[in-house]
């Protein structure tokens, strides 16, 4: 049976030579992407697409399946989700954002923003587990695979040296990446929850990049990465338990922040690259509409409403209606009708978009 340790005693060594040397890429990835994020006119545009596209990945991985039609056409603020899924993966993306504006503003990460971030995905109070009887299980065979602590001071204590060695950077001088791996093991090992531990913990990596400076916001698409190689993410969770694999864990999750890095780096310059296009467009040929507010809504909702418009610019409900319509007669936009509402699609960011998340997805 796995004993976990108190963080940082690990029990054996950590920054192995295979890790120094795979530690060197990855922060260089990251430092790039951090680097065209600030680029970005206003970073509200990537908070909002890009940490939907985290929402949904990370949310696939707890076979929570939704399209990115559904999410678009879905409106959080107003509280219209198209389906069950697209409201779940709306809820992972709310509590991302909010965990991301308290780390902001305290430059800590501590278990009681955990507890809201959890709060938030579960829309329920139900706060660390309490009662035994949790065990993890094979989804293909049932079989017993782990089974995490059970008593409710213990899941408290393991809580509160976790909390310790997320935000003391006193107590070790591991590398802050190779904290990342740790502190996303140690999470899952303790499982602190009855329900949504995966996606609290996808969010808290997120987070503790942003507390430790390594990214200015929340939009690293790391859960990508681990749905794209979910049974290896499973596999070496568990080989350290059962082994003690911890140089191949942590190689495994430095991989995943170097690729991702690159990918989303690629992604944010094409997502600015389009901007540029439709600014030059818009400002040519409908010079009496054109503005950089307007052009930021455009790029803060893939699927634009006439409510979104009118918050977003301060207009009225018929002047939102003729930009829209005039941006539908040069081509930036298309109009669909869905219901009783109208919807315009932004459709070079959506298929920009819908690329980076993975045509299979979508296809299911």
């Amino acid at each position: 049976m796995y004993s976990l340790p108190l963080l940082p005693d690990m029990g054996t060594e950590i920054e192995t030579r295979a890790v120094l040397k795979k530690l060197a890429r990855a922060h260089a990835a990251l430092a790039e992407l951090k680097g065209v994020v600030a680029s970005i006119p206003n970073s509200e545009i990537l908070i909002n697409t890009l940490s939907l596209q985290e929402a949904k990945d990370s949310s696939a991985i707890e076979n929570i399946i939704t399209t990115h039609d559904d999410l678009y056409r879905s409106d959080v603020l107003a509280r219209q989700f198209v389906t069950t899924s697209a409201k779940e993966v709306h809820l992972y993306a709310t509590a991302l954002r909010e965990g991301f504006e308290r780390v902001q503003t305290t430059g800590l990460l501590l278990s009681a923003d955990i507890l809201r971030i959890q709060a938030c995905i579960e829309e329920n109070q139900a706060g660390f587990r309490r009662l035994p009887g949790t065990e993890l299980q094979n989804e293909r065979t049932g079989e017993i695979v782990y089974t995490p602590p059970q008593h409710p001071d213990e899941i408290v204590r393991l809580m509160d040296n976790l909390e310790r060695f997320v935000n003391d950077d006193g107590l070790s001088d591991f590398d802050p990446l190779v904290k990342m791996a740790l502190v996303h093991h140690q999470f899952e090992s303790i499982h602190p929850f009855y329900d949504g531990n995966g996606r609290t913990g996808r969010i808290i990596n997120i987070l503790y990049l942003v507390k430790q400076g390594l990214l200015g916001s929340p939009v690293l698409y790391l859960s990508r990465f681990v749905n794209q190689n979910k049974g290896d993410y499973y596999r070496l969770l568990q080989k350290v338990r059962r082994e003690g694999a911890w140089e191949e864990w942590v190689l495994w999750m430095l991989d995943g922040v170097e690729i991702t890095s690159q990918q989303t780096t690629v992604l944010i310059r094409d997502i600015l690259a389009l901007m540029q296009r439709h600014k030059h467009e818009v400002r040519e040929r409908l010079p009496k509409i054109y503005s950089q507010d307007l052009i930021n809504t455009l790029f803060r909702h893939p699927y634009t409403k006439i409510e979104f418009v009118r918050a977003d610019l301060g207009v009225s409900r018929v002047t939102a209606t003729k930009y829209l319509e005039e941006l539908v007669g040069i081509g930036i936009l298309s109009k669909t009708r869905i219901h009783r509402d109208n919807f315009y699609l932004n459709e070079a960011l959506f298929s920009l978009l819908w690329n980076v998340g993975g045509r299979d997805a979508d296809a299911s």
